[in-house]
Protein backbone atom coordinates (compact mmCIF):
# COMPACT_ATOMS: atom_id res chain seq x y z
CA UNK A 1 0.00 0.00 0.00
CA UNK A 2 1.46 3.39 -1.15
CA UNK A 3 1.70 6.36 1.39
CA UNK A 4 -0.03 8.96 0.00
CA UNK A 5 -0.17 12.39 1.95
CA UNK A 6 -3.33 14.53 2.60
CA UNK A 7 -1.02 17.66 2.28
CA UNK A 8 -0.08 17.22 -1.14
CA UNK A 9 -1.62 16.94 -4.92
CA UNK A 10 -0.75 14.72 -7.34
CA UNK A 11 -0.83 14.15 -11.03
CA UNK A 12 -1.53 11.60 -13.03
CA UNK A 13 2.11 10.77 -14.03
CA UNK A 14 2.72 10.15 -10.56
CA UNK A 15 4.55 13.51 -9.26
CA UNK A 16 3.65 15.14 -5.81
CA UNK A 17 3.77 19.10 -5.38
CA UNK A 18 3.75 20.47 -1.86
CA UNK A 19 2.81 24.39 -1.42
CA UNK A 20 5.22 26.17 0.48
CA UNK A 21 3.09 29.04 1.24
CA UNK A 22 5.58 31.49 -0.10
CA UNK A 23 4.39 31.24 -3.56
CA UNK A 24 6.82 28.73 -4.61
CA UNK A 25 6.21 24.61 -4.65
CA UNK A 26 8.36 21.62 -3.89
CA UNK A 27 8.46 18.87 -6.63
CA UNK A 28 8.91 15.18 -6.39
CA UNK A 29 7.53 11.83 -7.22
CA UNK A 30 5.33 9.61 -5.30
CA UNK A 31 5.98 6.52 -2.60
CA UNK A 32 4.05 4.93 -5.70
CA UNK A 33 6.10 6.01 -8.30
CA UNK A 34 9.46 5.38 -6.73
CA UNK A 35 8.33 1.96 -5.39
CA UNK A 36 7.22 0.98 -9.11
CA UNK A 37 10.38 1.90 -10.27
CA UNK A 38 12.74 -0.42 -8.26
CA UNK A 39 16.14 1.33 -6.80
CA UNK A 40 16.91 4.55 -8.40
CA UNK A 41 20.32 4.23 -9.49
CA UNK A 42 20.09 7.70 -11.34
CA UNK A 43 18.42 11.34 -11.31
CA UNK A 44 18.80 13.75 -14.05
CA UNK A 45 17.70 17.27 -12.97
CA UNK A 46 17.25 20.06 -14.86
CA UNK A 47 19.05 24.16 -13.95
CA UNK A 48 18.23 26.30 -11.66
CA UNK A 49 16.45 29.31 -13.54
CA UNK A 50 14.99 27.11 -16.58
CA UNK A 51 11.30 28.38 -16.91
CA UNK A 52 8.90 25.17 -17.25
CA UNK A 53 5.55 25.04 -18.77
CA UNK A 54 2.79 22.47 -17.21
CA UNK A 55 3.29 19.03 -18.58
CA UNK A 56 6.96 19.33 -19.80
CA UNK A 57 9.54 16.74 -19.31
CA UNK A 58 12.14 18.08 -17.05
CA UNK A 59 14.56 15.15 -15.77
CA UNK A 60 15.03 11.37 -15.85
CA UNK A 61 14.91 9.53 -13.02
CA UNK A 62 16.54 5.96 -13.66
CA UNK A 63 16.50 2.75 -11.88
CA UNK A 64 17.92 -0.76 -12.10
CA UNK A 65 14.94 -1.71 -14.47
CA UNK A 66 13.48 1.42 -16.03
CA UNK A 67 13.86 5.30 -16.91
CA UNK A 68 10.75 7.52 -16.43
CA UNK A 69 10.63 10.70 -17.46
CA UNK A 70 9.66 13.38 -15.10
CA UNK A 71 6.98 16.17 -16.07
CA UNK A 72 6.03 19.26 -14.49
CA UNK A 73 3.13 20.01 -12.89
CA UNK A 74 2.40 23.40 -12.89
CA UNK A 75 4.04 26.22 -15.19
CA UNK A 76 7.18 28.23 -13.04
CA UNK A 77 10.71 28.95 -12.78
CA UNK A 78 13.41 26.16 -11.25
CA UNK A 79 14.56 27.92 -7.64
CA UNK A 80 16.06 24.83 -6.65
CA UNK A 81 17.34 21.26 -7.22
CA UNK A 82 17.73 18.70 -5.25
CA UNK A 83 21.82 18.78 -5.70
CA UNK A 84 22.12 16.00 -2.94
CA UNK A 85 20.23 13.13 -5.38
CA UNK A 86 23.14 13.72 -7.72
CA UNK A 87 25.86 11.68 -4.90
CA UNK A 88 22.66 9.42 -3.45
CA UNK A 89 19.65 8.84 -5.84
CA UNK A 90 18.34 6.41 -3.79
CA UNK A 91 17.00 8.59 -1.58
CA UNK A 92 14.30 8.99 -3.55
CA UNK A 93 13.20 5.27 -2.56
CA UNK A 94 14.07 5.90 1.43
CA UNK A 95 12.22 9.15 1.79
CA UNK A 96 10.07 10.45 -1.68
CA UNK A 97 8.22 12.94 0.58
CA UNK A 98 11.41 14.48 2.40
CA UNK A 99 14.53 14.21 1.45
CA UNK A 100 13.75 12.75 -1.84
CA UNK A 101 12.49 16.13 -3.22
CA UNK A 102 13.89 16.94 -6.87
CA UNK A 103 12.52 20.86 -7.39
CA UNK A 104 11.30 23.86 -5.93
CA UNK A 105 9.20 25.99 -8.70
CA UNK A 106 8.21 29.31 -8.86
CA UNK A 107 4.67 30.24 -10.03
CA UNK A 108 4.21 33.53 -11.91
CA UNK A 109 1.09 33.45 -10.60
CA UNK A 110 0.92 33.22 -6.82
CA UNK A 111 -2.26 34.89 -6.98
CA UNK A 112 -3.81 32.09 -8.82
CA UNK A 113 -1.76 29.59 -7.19
CA UNK A 114 -4.70 28.33 -5.42
CA UNK A 115 -6.79 27.74 -8.38
CA UNK A 116 -3.82 25.98 -10.34
CA UNK A 117 -3.36 23.78 -7.49
CA UNK A 118 -6.79 23.02 -7.29
CA UNK A 119 -6.67 21.52 -11.08
CA UNK A 120 -4.12 18.40 -9.64
CA UNK A 121 -5.65 15.61 -8.30
CA UNK A 122 -6.21 15.75 -3.89
CA UNK A 123 -4.85 12.65 -2.23
CA UNK A 124 -8.25 11.01 -2.96
CA UNK A 125 -8.39 11.15 -6.50
CA UNK A 126 -4.88 10.10 -6.90
CA UNK A 127 -5.45 7.23 -4.43
CA UNK A 128 -8.25 5.97 -7.56
CA UNK A 129 -5.88 6.02 -9.93
CA UNK A 130 -3.20 3.87 -7.73
CA UNK A 131 -5.44 1.35 -7.17
CA UNK A 132 -6.91 1.61 -10.51
CA UNK A 133 -3.34 0.59 -11.45
CA UNK A 134 -3.27 -2.28 -9.26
Amino acid sequence: MSNIPANLRYTESHEWVLDNGDGTLTIGITDHAQEALGDVVFVELPEVGRALDKGEEFGVIESVKAASDLYAPLDGEIVAINEALEDAPETVNSSPYEDGWLLTLKTGDSDALDDLLDDLLDADAYAAIVDAEA
